[in-house]
């Protein structure tokens, strides 16, 4: 692809880096958008869409095709990760969504190992009917993107109640129980009011700096790990198969996240301690000499499990669906941002060693792991304010949770701040 194009190390950085650039773009549009159409129809468009943007890549010549495809790229795909949130944190009970969470990011480390072997795959088809290997890695992937994005648009169940799924009276039943757990209220009207609510909240700006700090690394080692492999000594394509390892430590490391999460009940501590093993990744990265003692620290790099916690979290603890959604998108805005960063941190000067990037991401490490801590002490200091007051209506005429009802049978979209029975889960 370089060869072809004629791109250098810091045009491929800029290369790597727009893709985000476009993602970052259509974040506030998606917003508005995901609330006034299917999620089935809207995200299989943008599917699509991203599948012919993929295919039509093969046809790119030099630096400016390629920086206006890869910025579609990320424009186009903008739309999928908010779609799939809001689908899991509809369907799933509050204690359920982490394990659908964490098997997302596990589909795309698996994407990523699997990756690995098609990529090897492609370089055998370098030369056929005169196409290099990459333009045919662009077409097929493409031509199969597409194909999704149209199962997707006509197939998707996007609500509880989908008509795909065939429900009885009975199951029905059990459905509006699971609704009532996971407190989403399926709204297309936008309300404003959930986003004030959520402008002035420090947990919402919590959430984005976890998010961008804990991007920054990802963006580096996603775009750029078959690069620090090589570094360490290895060929091309020993560089591409020793990714694959990386990408089932990834799994593991996310498997590890469910246990804990699920044997303590803990939410903040456990993505603390994801950041600081990230953070340790990081440090051998830098102090371990060359060679193959280094890909102990990148394999443990991975930052999934902070990110994971992070988006139960939101969907745990936040009520009211287009506040919901708004703390989704900022999350989102914030990954964005910090995987457009973290790319541009490698600078091509400071090759092999990168010094400056590593402190630079262990430092936001460090600084994500503080504001996990910060959340659980937020979080705990409102159950406890809300416990105290439930006890204290306990003897009054209307109890709390009688107006809580009559407000329900007013707006039944509340959010977490107007439902005081709510508890936050840590």
């Amino acid at each position: 692809l370089l060869e072809d194009t004629r791109i250098n190390g810091n045009e491929f950085s800029w290369i790597a880096s727009i893709f985000f650039l476009g993602y970052l773009a259509f974040q506030i549009p998606n917003q508005y958008l995901i609330q006034k159409f299917s999620i089935s129809n809207y995200l299989g468009t943008f599917i699509i869409l991203w599948g012919i943007n993929l295919g039509c890549t093969a046809l790119a010549s030099n630096f400016q095709q390629l920086i206006i495809l890869r910025f579609f790229q990320g424009f186009f795909e903008a739309a999928a990760y908010p779609c799939i949130q809001i689908l899991f944190c509809s369907l799933y009970r509050t204690k359920e969504q982490i394990i659908w969470f964490s098997i997302m990011l596990m589909t795309n480390e698996a994407a990523f190992a699997v990756g690995g072997l098609i990529g090897i795959g492609f370089l055998n088809l370098d030369g056929a009917y005169g196409l290099r290997g990459w333009k045919w890695c662009m077409l097929i992937l493409g031509c199969v993107s597409t194909g999704c994005g149209i199962i997707t648009y006509l197939f998707l169940p996007d609500t509880p109640k989908s008509r795909w799924y065939r429900l009885t009276p009975a199951q029905i039943a059990i459905v509006d129980e699971r609704l009532r757990d996971n407190k989403v209220v399926p709204n297309k009207v936008v309300n404003v009011n959930h986003i004030r609510e959520a402008l002035k909240e420090p947990q919402l700006y919590c959430y984005f700096l976890i998010s961008l700090l804990l991007n920054l690394e990802h963006g580096c080692i996603s775009i750029f790990s078959t690069t620090i492999i090589k570094t360490m000594g290895f060929s091309n394509t020993e560089s591409i198969l020793l990714n694959i390892p990386l990408a089932f430590s990834g799994i593991v490391i996310l498997l590890c996240t469910i246990y804990l999460n699920r044997r303590f009940d803990e939410n903040s501590l456990v993505g603390a301690l994801g950041c600081f093993v990230s953070f340790i990744s990081i440090l051998l990265l830098a102090v371990l000499p060359k060679g193959g003692p280094q890909l102990a620290g990148l394999y443990l790099s991975s930052v999934g499990s902070g990110y994971v916690i992070g988006l139960t979290m939101i969907s745990n603890n936040v009520c009211g669906y287009t506040k919901k959604i708004f703390y989704n998108g900022a999350y989102i805005f914030a990954y964005c941002l910090g995987s457009f960063l973290g790319p541009l941190m490698m600078r091509e000067n400071e090759s092999p060693h990168y010094l400056s990037a590593l402190i630079g991401y262990m430092i936001g490490l460090l600084i994500s792991s503080i504001l996990f801590l910060y959340l659980r002490w937020s979080y705990t200091r409102d159950n406890q304010a809300r416990l105290k007051l439930k006890l204290e209506n306990m003897d009054s005429t209307v109890p709390i949770e009688e107006i809580n009802s009559a407000n329900n049978m007013q707006q039944e979209d509340l959010t977490d701040k107007q439902n005081m029975t709510f508890l936050y889960r840590p």
